[in-house]
């Protein structure tokens, strides 16, 4: 059955691999958001609760539980901006978290005058404060510095009497006593997971610097040396046109000669970047899709190195990709062996439903061409949920093409 599945994913589409570590990081993130809302609305709940259960001014439990909830809802911008900070510059926006800290305080002088409490006074701002982007170091010496104040203004408040005595009148005291550690701790596992993916990203990207400088210092020496024999041969060429013109054109031709080299040195050292063992081909496939999370099976001949890396090897870089774009991520299957007819190689996935139905794309007709050049042939199937690329490519034809491209 031919297949009509997707090999192909549009240009600027990230891989599985990457929506997958953006979707982590993207939950984690909401796991913290998540933490530092509910530990802000069970503190609110709590001290609604103890408002209701102490006698004096009826409207108490109103101004604590409603004006609450909009200092909890004002926390999300705080929390919002904390998420779009940006570490190179940890200056704090004023203009963005102006709001949020005036409910804080507002809702706290409020709250704080209707149960007769200074810690309640305090904490809504303390809290607020700690969630803001402070630089490096900073933020621990004010979680520090007023998590030691609310617990002395709720001592304070005990000896006043404003606070029942016995656990049910220091709960709310409690929770607001630790509610900044409990937050910032939150947040620094966000932070931790963030910084482990720059450091990942940083590193990536030095390590494909690195290549290009290395590339680009192989070709420099290449190209200057044969550049600077060219020019000298020239050179004298013309210094000999008018003296012994057989001299001069035996300059010329052995500049002729000159720029040849330098070409097929050129393509030699591209050649060497580019030629990978197919058996390194199939494992280095292998590894990346298992790193991806899926469970995969390779079978790969021993003498693997001898297939014919020039018609096999975009057919595994390809189809590899592929299968992570396309694929429904939980298996797949490599094998490279030999056949009759010359090498086979084989790539099986199981199909990702919502890409069913959607055309081949054109990197596997491509891939076809190349194939089909060499000799071989390409078939797709697809057949019990699992979508499969079949090539076979004769031994002796692959082994010209290898030979004919290196030249």
């Amino acid at each position: 059955m031919q297949s009509t599945s997707p090999l192909v994913e549009p240009p600027g589409d990230p891989s599985l691999g990457a929506r997958q570590l953006a979707r982590g990081i993207t939950a984690t993130w909401w796991y913290t958001f998540s933490a530092v809302v509910f530990l802000e609305l069970f503190l609110v709940l709590v001290w609604t609760l103890e408002a209701f259960a102490s006698p004096g001014d009826a409207t108490a439990p109103v101004v604590v539980g409603a004006g609450g909830i909009v200092w909890w809802l004002s926390t999300a911008i705080l929390l919002w901006a904390y998420r779009h900070r940006v570490d190179a510059d940890p200056g704090i926006p004023w203009t963005r978290i102006a709001l949020p800290l005036l409910i804080a305080a507002a809702y706290g002088a409020l709250a704080g005058f209707v149960t007769d409490s200074w810690l309640l006074a305090l904490m809504p701002i303390a809290q607020s404060v700690v969630l803001l982007n402070w630089p490096k170091g900073v933020r621990v010496r004010i979680v520090v510095l007023t998590t030691v104040l609310l617990f002395c203004l709720a001592f304070i408040d005990g000896a006043r009497g404003a606070m029942e005595p016995g656990a049910p009148g220091w709960l709310p005291a409690l929770y607001a006593i630790l509610i900044p550690a409990m937050s910032v701790s939150s947040l620094w596992w966000w932070d931790v997971l963030v910084t482990l993916d720059r450091a990942r990203a940083s590193e990536s990207r030095l390590a494909a610097t690195q290549e290009r400088l290395r590339v680009a210092t192989d070709v420099h020496d290449l190209q200057g040396h044969h550049l600077q024999v060219i020019a000298l041969q020239l050179e004298l060429a013309e210094r000999l046109m008018g003296l012994d013109p057989d001299a001069a054109l035996e300059q010329l031709q052995a500049a002729r000669v000159s720029v040849d080299e330098a070409r097929q040195g050129t393509r030699d050292l591209a050649t060497r970047f580019r030629s990978v063992p197919l058996g390194d081909e199939v494992a280095n496939a292998r590894d990346l899709l298992s790193a991806a999370g899926l469970a995969v099976e390779a079978e790969i001949a021993a003498d693997a190195d001898d297939a014919p890396a020039s018609a096999l090897g975009p057919v595994i870089r390809e189809t590899t990709t592929n299968v992570l774009r396309h694929g429904a991520g939980r298996h797949a299957r490599l094998t490279l062996k030999r056949v009759p007819e010359g090498w086979r190689y084989e790539v099986a996935n199981d199909v990702d439903a919502e890409a069913a139905g959607e055309p081949v794309g054109s990197g596997l007709d491509g891939v076809r061409r190349r194939i089909a050049e060499a000799g071989g042939t390409l078939e797709i199937h697809d057949e019990g949920g699992d979508f499969a690329v079949v090539v076979t490519v004769p031994a002796d034809e692959g082994a010209s093409a290898d030979r004919g491209g290196s030249r």
